[in-house]
Formats: structure tokens, C-alpha cells, sequence
């Protein structure tokens, strides 16, 4: 009985220092998420805007000019780009972007996965091993971008799959991240990157007449970078503010499961107690009954 006592009491002090752990990472997860949501929400209506209005360009250039970032052609090769987190205890946030990732590859690009023609870049260093682990191409050049975050970093990796796409060393680039919400709520998402992808006409929309100025090559070769430089490093703020979310979450959820946990466990030890008590007062009492006899 004293060792049955002894099994709860160490379980119980277990279970209290787990839920300590878990609720100094959510108090963590609720700072970081605080300075990562304001970048994400400051940054997103700024890069929406600009998307919407590059593919708006894009659709309604006539046919006298050649832009190499809007190219459309057979889908030999393809590159995708998954931002993950570098670390767990997230929840499922890691997981459903690989999953998404996966089944977009497998519905989209089955005939290239087999010939070998698809190609991972990971942002986080999940990502890199999940989907190295399951047999994809995979780089690591980028994985790290997490440890120091910041426009010019993800800039590099932007212009590195502009260049890549304009030297035909991939016909298609997409983005796997998850979009943030709030902190309970991701939407994981696959959007196209390259080529820049076109806004579809209306049955009877007129066409946007825009003015250029200065003239519209110099203006589009000078905009479109930029443009899509601030679209991945918006997929990077969204997939940072939603790991802090997410583990916020299910750090709470933890420590939530853990007074749940604490309850049952102090239940059973004072029955135990109970019991251990009741046994000695009946041995006690045996024993009189037996010297009095």
C-alpha cells in the first residue's frame, strides 16, 4: 500500500511540473504572438493590395510585351516553397501543412513527383524533415530564415526562385503556409507563385485601362520583384504568427488536460490514503481483540 502511495505522490509531482513547463510556454507564445500578429496584420492589406494589382496588370497586358514572370508553359518542373515552424508543440499546425503540401503535390503533380521533377524548398526546419524523410527533393538553404527573421532574408529566397523560374529551371512555384486568423484559427493554404498568376475575366467586364507612369516596361520590370518579394515574406509573417497561435493553444489545452489530470490523480491517492488508514486501524484493533482473548 505504502508503495502504491508513494507510485501517485511522484505522478502527481510529475504532472504539476509538466504543468508548469506548459504554462511558462504558453505565457511565451502569448508575447510572441502579440508582436508577430501586428506585423502580419500590418503587412497584409499593404501585400494584398499590390497582388491584386499586379495580376490585374498581368491580365490586361495586350500581346507586344514578353515578361518572363508571367510566362505561362508546360509544367515540367515544379518547385514548392513550405513554410513550417522550427520547433514543435504546436498541435497539428506542422502537420497539416506537410499533409496539404503532400496532397497538392499528389493531386497537381503526380506525373512529375515520379519523374523526380518536383523540388521542396523548406522555410522551418519541420518541414525539411518531414518531407525529407518522405522521399521528396529537398533543399536547405532556407530552412533556418526562422532564426533571423527579416524582409531581406526572405527577399534571398524570393529572388532566387524568380531567377530560377526566368532560367527555366521551373515552370511552376507555389507556396504551402498557413494563413492566420486568430489564435485559434490557421487557414493552410497552396497558392501559386510563379508564373504570376492571372485575375479571370468576367463575362462582359470591360478592360481596365491603366496610365503608366514612367512607361510601362520600366515600371512593371521595377514593380513585379518587389511585388513578389512581399508576397512570400507576407506567407512568412502569416505562418509566424500562426505557430506562436498555435502553440499558445495547445499549451493551454496541456495545461487544461493536466488539472484534469491532477484531480483524478489526487482522488486516487486520498482513496489510497483512505484505505492504507483504514487497514491499519483494523490490524490495531485485531490486535487488542487478540491480547484481550
Amino acid at each position: 500500500m505504502a508503495g502504491q502511495l508513494k507510485e501517485v505522490r511522484n505522478r502527481i509531482k510529475s504532472v504539476q511540473s509538466t504543468q508548469q513547463i506548459t504554462k511558462a510556454m504558453k505565457m511565451v507564445s502569448a508575447a510572441k504572438l502579440r508582436r508577430a500578429q501586428e506585423s502580419i496584420t500590418q503587412m497584409r492589406p499593404y501585400a494584398q493590395k499590390l497582388q491584386e494589382m499586379l495580376s490585374n496588370i498581368v491580365s490586361n497586358l495586350d500581346g507586344s510585351m514578353s515578361l518572363k514572370l508571367a510566362e505561362e508553359r508546360a509544367v515540367e518542373k515544379v518547385l514548392f516553397i513550405v513554410i513550417t515552424s522550427d520547433r514543435g508543440l504546436c498541435g497539428g499546425y506542422n502537420a497539416n501543412i506537410i499533409k496539404l503540401a503532400k496532397s497538392t503535390i499528389a493531386e497537381k503533380y503526380a506525373a512529375q513527383q515520379q519523374k523526380g521533377n518536383v523540388t521542396v524548398w523548406n522555410i522551418g526546419k519541420k518541414g525539411f524533415e518531414a518531407m525529407t524523410k518522405a522521399g521528396f527533393k529537398t533543399d536547405a538553404t532556407y530552412k533556418d530564415i526562422y532564426l533571423n527573421l527579416n524582409f531581406e532574408n526572405v527577399q534571398a529566397a524570393a529572388k532566387a526562385a524568380m531567377k530560377a523560374f526566368e532560367n527555366k529551371e521551373f515552370d511552376a512555384v507555389e507556396i504551402v503556409y498557413s494563413e492566420f486568423k486568430n489564435a485559434a484559427t490557421q487557414r493552410f493554404v497552396a497558392e501559386p507563385f510563379l508564373p504570376i498568376p492571372k485575375t479571370p475575366k468576367k463575362a462582359g467586364a470591360k478592360k481596365s485601362d491603366f496610365i503608366f507612369e514612367p512607361a510601362k516596361e520600366e515600371l512593371i520590370a521595377e514593380l513585379m520583384p518587389k511585388i513578389l518579394n512581399t508576397q512570400l515574406y507576407k506567407a512568412v509573417l502569416d505562418g509566424n504568427a500562426s505557430e506562436h497561435g498555435a502553440r499558445m493553444t495547445a499549451m493551454d489545452k496541456a495545461s487544461e488536460n493536466a488539472n484534469e489530470l491532477l484531480k483524478s490523480l489526487k482522488i486516487s491517492y486520498n482513496r489510497a490514503r483512505q484505505a492504507a488508514i483504514t487497514t491499519e486501524l483494523t490490524e490495531i484493533v485485531s490486535g487488542a481483540a487478540a491480547l484481550q482473548g
